[in-house]
């Protein structure tokens, strides 16, 4: 069987740590890559589910701690501050 070569870019840190688990899970990277082109193949899908997930601030749980918040601030708990701007690094 004929090989290729694939080549796709990383994150440096993403990589370093893909080789890390690669290794303590007895694999190298190439056979991890290899494992996944196969399972792609064999089941003609992305063999994991991919979803994108909303934004945590709009979550429920979120909007009604700050209801919670804006209430507490109306009753007279709490102190109001000036937003802080801060300069970008």
């Amino acid at each position: 069987m004929a090989l290729s070569t694939i080549t796709a870019r990383v994150d440096e840190h993403d990589k370093v740590a893909f080789d890390s688990f690669c290794s303590n899970v007895g694999l190298n990277t190439s056979t991890a890559i290899n494992l996944f082109v196969k399972a792609v193949l064999r089941e003609k899908r992305i063999p994991f589910e991919i979803v994108q997930n909303p934004d945590p601030f709009y979550s429920e749980a979120n909007q009604a701690y700050i209801m919670k918040s804006i209430n507490e601030l109306k009753a007279g708990k709490g102190t109001a501050h000036e937003l802080i701007e801060v300069e970008d690094e």
